[in-house]
């Protein structure tokens, strides 16, 4: 079975919550510690220990900026009070700043320096002595250059890269800018960078091919940041859950309890909204959140869990059917491709006969609850149809599958491998085959049955 991980976001969600609770669940820190090594940015270090919130045992991940880089992030005063935010705020001078948040404690603790790393991209860019300020602002394609420097997986890279170019595409919306000329403020920071790096990188470590979350739950009020005094939630973090279909549940509680990068990272790696009826829980992780609210701990629990449902895995579906007499084989073979990119699990059309003998199409569609309504759009806006039929709550059985990368002669491949009672079968990446065949000037079934041959060793 492969690893399946549950976070259950009811307190909240952020960068820095979600790494720790990976970290708690057994990410390899070190792993972590040289990727973050090699980030080409100044002005941080990071802070790894064990720390209580509301008396419970907690992994507390902080990223510590220098007096040039601080960003107040953490700093209750800045970020709910004064006047005129609404919050309530005659707790806020007890907190002490996020250096020095919860460590008091006997726990132990890691330290890990930053600051000798300069990022070669700010200094070509370094137009006067204010550039360097905690105010700098990066483009997108600023941070993808500090992602595609740092060493890590391949696999972790396109993950951090998804991470921001889903904020990206949120503050783009929330700005009306075209996307490479959004500039980040909170979430350029390099904190924020760290944290989406990290989030990556121990996601990674984990091998997790599964990620549960069934809602997101988000608070009230106002909060301060760079573009003023916002609503919660604020516009970016709408935009993600809104363009991912992440459900969202607004709590009778004051704060920011979900910020767009935890946001992103949740609507990055999520594959289902619902849990199983039953399963094993493996693992407990809990992640420490920096900011101090009256109503609710600030605490994220991600759960390493195995289903328990014997051989198969059950799953919830949607079935979408439509008869279509006057669309042509081009129209449904581009509908079929936009259904496939917005999330739908299978689509496939059959030749049937209507009344008076008409010759027309049947075109099904396969998919989740959360995905229904975007493919019916894509379905009505694509094709003649006035109507579509539903089936809902369909149970399907199906095979545990993972995908894994193997050496063959050709290059390296990629195998969905395939569990069943009495063993494992392995699938070849039609595409991953055909770009190895024609690289290599063999024949499609050559390269096929070597593959094949070398994944069940």
């Amino acid at each position: 079975m492969g690893k399946q991980l549950y976070l259950e976001a009811s307190s909240g969600i952020s960068g820095d919550m979600f790494v720790a609770s990976l970290l708690d669940l057994g990410a390899d820190q070190k792993v972590l510690e040289k990727a973050l090594s090699s980030i080409p940015a100044r002005g941080f270090e990071i802070k790894i220990s064990r720390v209580q919130k509301s008396g419970i045992d907690c992994c507390d991940f902080n990223v510590i900026l220098d007096a040039e880089h601080e960003n107040h992030d953490h700093d209750m005063a800045y970020l709910y009070g004064p006047a005129p935010v609404t919050m309530e705020h005659e707790h806020s001078h007890e907190h002490m700043h996020s250096h020095e948040h919860e460590h008091t404690h006997e726990h132990a603790e890691e330290h890990i320096h930053m600051h000798e790393h300069v990022h070669t991209h700010e200094e070509e860019h370094s137009h006067s002595p204010e550039h360097h300020h905690h105010h700098e602002h990066r483009h997108l394609s600023d941070v993808q250059a500090i992602i595609d420097a740092t060493e890590m997986t391949e696999s972790a890279k396109a993950l951090a890269n998804k991470i921001f170019l889903i904020v990206a595409e949120a503050e783009s919306k929330a700005h009306h800018l075209p996307l490479e000329e959004v500039h980040f403020h909170e979430v350029g920071a390099i904190d924020s960078i760290v944290d989406i790096i990290s989030a990556a990188v121990c996601f990674d470590n984990l091998g997790i091919s599964e990620v549960i979350v069934p809602k997101l739950s988000e608070g009230t009020g106002t909060v301060r940041c760079q573009h003023g005094v916002l609503p919660v939630p604020v516009p970016a973090t709408l935009n993600i859950v809104n363009a991912y279909d992440m459900p969202l549940e607004i709590m009778n509680a004051k704060g920011e309890y979900v910020t767009p990068t935890g946001a992103a990272i949740a609507c990055a790696l999520c594959t289902s909204h619902t849990l199983p009826s039953s399963f094993k829980v493996l693992k407990t992780g809990l992640g420490a959140g920096k900011r101090d609210y009256k109503e609710k701990t600030n605490i994220l629990r991600a759960f390493l869990i195995e289903t328990e449902s014997g051989h198969y895995e059950k799953d919830e579906i949607v079935k979408l059917e439509s008869d279509i007499d006057d669309a042509s084989g081009e129209v449904l073979g581009y509908t079929m491709e936009k259904l496939f990119e917005a999330g739908a699990l299978d689509v496939h059309y059959s030749p049937i006969y209507m009344k008076k003998n008409r010759p027309a199409w049947e075109l099904v569609v396969i998919c989740k609850e959360d995905q229904k309504e975007k493919l019916e759009d894509i379905i009505f806006s694509e094709t003649t149809t006035i109507g579509i039929r539903e089936f809902t709550s369909l149970m399907r059985s199906i095979l545990h599958r993972e995908t894994k990368e193997i050496d063959t002669p050709y290059g390296k491949a990629k195998v969905k491998e395939v569990t069943l009672p009495e063993g494992k079968r392995y699938y070849p990446e039609y595409e991953v085959v055909k770009t190895l065949a024609e690289k290599n000037g063999k024949p499609f079934q050559t390269v096929f049955n070597e593959i094949l041959a070398l994944a069940g060793k």
